[in-house]
């Protein structure tokens, strides 16, 4: 039973302006995965709105029998409404005040404390801890015993890789052979270092092959991201004011990321302290350097691989377009992460860049931009809905015929793999942009990946 934690008192955790900016018009209705799913209005961006101005207002409690709660927590946080939104409704910041307003306010059963607070909160953010608590997994599935333990724990294992690499990461890089183009700062997170090595390696070999220096600040932590999602925000405050003191002294042109959720917390780090003029200062000049990976590449890798065709074909190199390099003699298909798609607006870079290495052999897929049910720790914390539309995300991917699938974000890899496997699609390979970027410009190189 959900219980109000004793002394504590209702404040106004809403901002009722941008709340009244919803004007319920219902143009989100079609972009949101958990009403196309269940077409329950308190499933919906403005019915969650609705609710969300009912606790406020104390017309509705927390722990009533049907809980608000459940609809908010249904709530995948894609945010694919504000794309959708004509008002311009600022949902994400919307959600994250009322989850830190119930978090504040209500005490949760037992088990969904050991889950949220013990394994989540208190494991995931810590690459140290994550590592630990990811090897006895892989064993058990090395063992082959999933099928004898509950369907929770088996639907858990299914999103951990086989096995992890644990290649260490540089410090830094600096260009010696040729003059550096800048100074590129890389976010490592938390997840990517442990279950994405590889990942970041490609990316540091792309940057170190364009020609900029690297840095990789060892005083950096988890963006903050699996917590302001969750409704710790003075979690995710600590976290911001790390890394912004990290970044700072590592002074970077550019702070990289290629997880796409950890790109957006970084970009709205300001609107974490709002009303804190020195610290919302500080947070404004770091979100100013902030680029997805697929954002920063795009230009720079038109420019490189178009370079490398003219010279393999002997002739001068000449101004870089967007036209198919076909590269990748693969069907291809992309799935747009939602915090790279919705939260930072980024959707034509990353799919360009897979349309010309794979040509004619790219395919779009249906529902692109609809979220596979990962949403960070999503998959755990509403497993029946996670797989919903985990199921819904693959059955699109079967009918591209698609042997690859890129995308931009970890937890969305994890999510399809395991879909796929569930399908029995294990001939189609999930990949990230980076990697798929690297496999291309080596394939063209005539260099095998390591």
């Amino acid at each position: 039973m959900q219980t109000r934690v004793q002394g504590e008192t209702p404040a106004a955790f809403l901002d009722e302006e941008q709340a009244l900016a919803c004007v319920h018009c219902g143009l989100c209705l079609a972009s949101c995965p958990t009403y196309l799913e269940t077409g329950n209005e308190n499933d919906s961006p403005r019915g969650r709105i609705y609710l969300m101005r009912m606790l406020q207002q104390e017309r509705l409690s927390l722990h009533t029998t049907v809980t608000p709660v459940e609809h908010i927590d249904r709530c995948l946080g894609c945010r694919a409404c504000e794309t959708a939104c004509p008002s311009g409704v600022a949902y994400g910041a919307l959600l994250e005040h009322t989850r830190d307003h119930i978090e504040r306010n209500l005490r949760r059963p037992f088990l969904q404390r050991i889950l949220r607070n013990w394994l989540i909160e208190g494991i995931f953010p810590y690459p140290s801890r994550f590592r630990m608590a990811v090897m006895p997994a892989i064993w058990l599935k090395k063992m082959g015993v999933e099928h004898l333990l509950p369907g929770f724990l088996r639907e858990s294992l299914s999103l951990i890789p086989d096995r992890i690499q644990a290649r260490p990461l540089p410090g830094s890089l600096t260009q010696r052979e040729r003059p550096s183009k800048g100074r590129v700062g890389l976010l490592t997170g938390c997840v990517m270092p442990v279950l994405f090595n590889g990942t970041h390696h490609a990316t540091i070999r792309l940057v170190e092959r364009l020609g900029f220096d690297l840095v990789i600040p060892g005083e950096q932590v988890c963006c903050g991201a699996l917590f302001a999602h969750s409704g710790k925000l003075d979690m995710a405050k600590r976290m911001a004011r790390q890394n912004i003191e990290a970044f700072a002294a590592a002074d970077c042109d550019v702070i990289l990321v290629n997880a796409a959720g950890c790109g957006a917390m970084l970009k709205e780090y300001q609107s974490l302290f709002s009303g804190d003029t020195k610290q919302e200062e500080s947070a404004r000049l770091l979100s100013a350097n902030v680029r997805d990976f697929s954002e920063w590449i795009h230009e720079l890798a038109f420019e490189y691989l178009g370079e490398l065709l003219k010279k393999r074909q002997g002739t001068p190199a000449e101004a870089p377009d967007s036209d198919p390099f076909h590269l990748l003699n693969v069907p291809t298909t992309f799935h747009d992460a939602c915090h790279l798609a919705h939260a930072q607006g980024i959707t034509r870079e990353p799919r360009e860049l897979v349309q010309a290495v794979a040509g004619d052999l790219y395919a779009e897929l249906p529902e692109a931009d609809i979220c596979c049910g990962s949403a960070g720790s999503y998959n755990l914390t509403e497993p029946q809905m996670a797989k919903r539309l985990q199921a819904r995300k693959i059955q699109h991917i079967e009918r591209t015929n698609a042997r690859i699938v890129v995308t931009t974000n970890p937890g969305c890899i994890l999510q399809m793999e395991a879909g796929l496997r569930k399908r029995g699609l294990d001939q189609v390979k999930v990949m990230h942009l980076a990697d798929y970027l690297l496999q291309a410009i080596e394939e063209l190189e005539g260099v095998k990946t390591q």
